[in-house]
């Protein structure tokens, strides 16, 4: 679905994302992991259209999508959410939700004036479908609640359930489960399955819990220093000479592994 080629972000002589290629087929979970600083934030950034690219090229099912707005891949079903949950926290829980789809009759005063039963019907459809949404979920007993008053693993939960409400095609997942308690990011990662196989939303979500990745996905794409480190399933990855060394350092890496052999 998504084909990165070559991309270059560059911030004055800083090369945040250095050459990185990557594809995300369709219907994976795909996750992405490096070291702090080895460029994976900003390469969701460029691929949602909130950075523009140094060089290099972004397709979509084939088709170029470099340098398009957030907004203008939203209507393609590109969606992504954020580390720090972005909610509108004096609406309710159920109110955010119907915020969401574009292009609302009720958005246009002349409508206001003379289409009110339209908009009516609008949101009373999309009152049911956010009801839907919060029920699969399975925090339908927060619809009205203020947002501001969820917890960081609910507003996590809220942000997945926005993309539901316009059936995106794929979801970028910038640390979903970063300040979530465990029990917490189970219901996350049980949302996240269900999706990909009911529904078939295709995913790719950086992350640093490895036991959440290796739980949720297939293949595993690591970055350092801006490069493609390693691609493959995450068994794999995780026993990759190459990975350890970029994560825990060489004196670190050595350290453990004689720890290990002393152990055996």
């Amino acid at each position: 679905m998504i084909r990165v080629e070559n991309l270059h972000k560059h911030f004055g002589g800083f090369r945040a994302v250095d050459g990185s290629s990557i594809e995300i087929e369709t219907g994976s979970i795909t996750g992405l992991i490096g070291p702090n600083g080895a460029g994976k934030t900003t390469l969701f950034n460029v691929i949602a259209g909130r950075l523009p690219p140094t060089s290099g090229k972004v397709f979509m099912d084939g088709e170029d999508i470099t340098g398009l707005t957030p907004h203008e891949l939203f209507h393609k079903g590109l969606l992504r959410t954020f580390q720090i949950a972005h909610e509108f926290s004096s609406m309710t829980v159920r109110e955010n939700l119907m915020m969401v789809p574009g292009g609302q009759s009720g958005e246009t005063i002349w409508n206001a004036w003379i289409n009110r039963r339209r908009i009516a019907e609008e949101e009373a459809a999309l009152l049911k479908k956010a009801d839907e949404v919060l029920e699969f979920l399975t925090i339908d007993h927060l619809k009205d609640e203020k947002a501001g008053n969820l917890s960081g693993g609910q507003k996590k939960l809220l942000e997945l359930g926005r993309t539901m409400m316009v059936d995106a095609r794929i979801v970028f997942l910038d640390e979903v489960g970063a300040g979530v308690n465990r029990t917490l990011l189970n219901t996350i990662g049980d949302a996240i399955i269900r999706l990909n196989k009911e529904r078939g939303y295709t995913f790719c979500m950086i992350e640093h819990d490895m036991d959440f990745i290796g739980r949720l996905c297939d293949p595993v794409i690591v970055m350092a220093e801006g490069k493609v480190l390693a691609q493959g399933p995450a068994t794999e990855i995780m026993q990759n000479e190459a990975v350890i060394e970029a994560y825990l350092g060489t004196g670190l890496k050595n350290k453990v592994k004689a720890e290990a052999e002393a152990g055996a």
